[in-house]
């Protein structure tokens, strides 16, 4: 036994030494994104005199449409931040009716190209809206032309003399059951056993 002592405590220490080193490059690499958020707001303020609320928006715009199977990045040209393109408006009621029914103050709208990853197709028109509470990014939402997986939801039934998995209840297991059809109705006949 104290044979396999040693080379169990030796792997335990390898595991927890590779979960360390994979946390720290998670955090380096969260922190490399962060920094490249942070310099694309920038130059949208400083280089477009975009509002940094809208240039906020763009910029996480742009990493969540690199995140998707269909685009690279997202340019946005210096017309993106004029007042036909982006906007805020004070918005004082929830983000969307859907998953995010969160408050915000006010709802940020940017448009910009989104640049395919394969470089065949043309860019796609993107439209990204953001909802704030001041400073604070609290929604978002863009028209994403991949439509996200969901699960096909089974119907569900109405009263049952089944339970979960298909047997007999307790209350159902006194009874038997048999059908009969008259005139193209089906009725159910109860009988109690003896």
């Amino acid at each position: 036994m104290e044979r396999n002592y040693a080379p169990r405590r030796l792997l335990r220490l390898v595991g927890r030494l590779a979960v360390c080193a994979s946390l720290t490059c998670a955090v380096s690499a969260f922190a490399d994104s962060l920094d490249e958020r942070n310099e694309l707001i920038h130059h949208f303020v400083t280089d477009f005199k975009a509002n940094p609320l809208v240039a906020d928006c763009a910029a996480h715009g742009n990493f969540i449409a690199s995140t998707s199977s269909a685009f690279d990045h997202v340019e946005f040209p210096p017309n993106s931040f004029d007042a036909a393109h982006s906007a805020i408006e004070p918005w004082n009621d929830s983000f969307d009716e859907k998953k995010q029914r969160i408050k915000v103050d006010n709802v940020v709208t940017v448009e910009g190209q989104g640049m395919p990853k394969n470089g065949e197709r043309d860019p796609t028109p993107l439209k990204f809206r953001c909802g704030y509470v001041g400073s604070q990014m609290l929604a978002f939402g863009w028209n994403d032309p991949v439509p996200a997986l969901r699960p096909r939801a089974e119907p569900h039934s109405t009263q049952s003399a089944k339970g979960k998995h298909g047997a007999k209840t307790k209350a159902s297991a006194g009874k038997t059951k048999s059908t009969s059809k008259s005139s193209g109705k089906s009725t159910k006949k109860t009988t109690k056993k003896h």
